[in-house]
């Protein structure tokens, strides 16, 4: 059986849904294509983990009609309190200070990927789900994705696939593009604790000689944790008593929130920065996870996966609009170097702060308590590093995000 898009998607999760609604109005006939049933998304473990959306982000979303429908699950970033463990240097950033409402949000990822998932339903966009992609074939005029559904292979023919199915996306293995990898020798535990005073908004980022420990607001008395270790720590923080837990959590943190209290699981993962060697082939193109994983210190990874998103989308409505072929070579190669300044920039800021904050060398430390301190009296570089964090003014060629 044989069916005919301009555009499959391969992957049902954010990037894939967020990609499908900014197309929905364009004229171009689309297709998803998922391997686990909305079901298995949803009660995923993964669903539990805390999205931090940089303000660009939230308007993006609100231009696609998803914000209006979590931002009631939403908590604000107020404040960013920087501190590096052991030494007094600490910047302090503030949405009252760049006259914005909030700096960012925090969502849980189950929260908005059940409502855009919703959407997607509810805008009638074809939904092969669940369905496993088990072949691609690229023709000078089109692609051919052989799709496992139940016990029926189907083909399914288009101009163009997005691979946008995460950090092991079948798309980019069928594809056979490689990837660059980092091994950072860390760990993140993720975890929420209770806090036992108000956090006030107030995101924490610490540095520490063995990795960042980030704190993000969820709720009034609750917080998110995302705690990088080594792995043999990061084994023993798992493994551990819960009240063995919260004590070395304490001793890493303080009592900025007062005492804290574990208020879901922990789970644990390994650190590794993995970019792909390429965005495309042949009629195919990656993004989101599928291209890039990033280092969570910064909480830059959903962010510049969603700009991928964006920016693919208004190339896609143009080239459709002045009547042009979406999977032609050149136009892939032109989306790809749209792309490379804002990959290259967002993977060196979070690479690069990785190196500097998670080393105990002495002079380094005393060079970043000077940093921290002077940035935190230079009224234009904490101006400059808070847009940076809110994803505003991120000039990317000619698309402004």
């Amino acid at each position: 059986m044989l069916h005919d898009y301009d555009i499959l998607i391969g992957g049902g999760g954010l990037a894939g849904n967020c990609l499908a609604l900014a197309l929905q109005e364009s004229g171009l006939k689309i297709a998803l294509i998922e391997a686990q049933t909305r079901e298995q998304l949803s009660e995923s473990a993964a669903g539990d983990r805390a999205l931090a959306l940089a303000l660009g982000t939230v308007q993006q979303l609100e231009i696609l009609g998803i914000w209006q429908g979590v931002k009631q699950h939403a908590t604000q970033i107020a404040q960013i309190h920087v501190s590096d463990q052991g030494h007094f240097g600490k910047t302090r950033l503030s949405a009252a200070r760049e006259k914005v409402e909030a700096l960012g949000y925090v969502i849980t990822a189950r929260d908005i990927e059940s409502h855009v998932a919703q959407l997607v339903t509810a805008a009638d966009i074809k939904q092969y789900c669940p369905a496993k992609i088990s072949a691609i074939t690229s023709h000078s005029n089109a692609v051919t994705v052989t799709v496992q559904q139940a016990s029926e292979e189907v083909e399914i023919k288009a101009k163009l696939l997005v691979g946008a199915d995460g950090g092991q996306s079948t798309v980019r293995q069928l594809l056979a593009i490689e990837q660059h990898k980092t091994d950072y020798g860390q760990t993140a535990l993720v975890t929420t604790v209770n806090t036992y005073l108000p956090h006030h908004n107030t995101a924490f980022e610490r540095f520490t000689a063995q990795g960042p420990l980030a704190l993000l607001p969820v709720g009034n008395y609750q917080a998110s944790v995302v705690w990088t270790r080594n792995p043999a720590q990061a084994a023993q923080l798992l493994n551990c008593s819960e009240a063995d837990f919260i004590a070395q959590l304490q001793a890493c943190f303080g009592y900025r929130l007062g005492e804290l209290s574990l208020a879901a699981p922990r789970s644990a993962f390994p650190l590794t920065l993995i970019r792909a060697k390429k965005m495309h082939t042949d009629r195919c193109v990656i993004i989101g996870n599928a291209a890039h994983q990033l280092h969570p210190v910064a909480g830059q990874g959903f962010n510049l996966g969603l700009r991928d998103v964006v920016v693919l989308a208004d190339s896609l409505i143009a080239q459709q609009q002045r009547g042009a072929d979406v999977g032609a070579s050149d136009f892939l190669q032109d989306y790809a170097k749209l792309r490379q300044h804002d990959h290259d920039k967002t993977i060196y800021f979070t690479d690069s702060l990785v190196k500097l904050f998670s080393n105990p060398h002495l002079p380094l430390a005393a060079a970043r308590t000077i940093g921290l301190t002077l940035l935190d009296h230079l009224p234009l570089a904490k101006h400059q590093l808070a847009r940076h964090a809110m994803g505003l003014k991120l000039k990317v060629d000619n698309h402004q995000l």
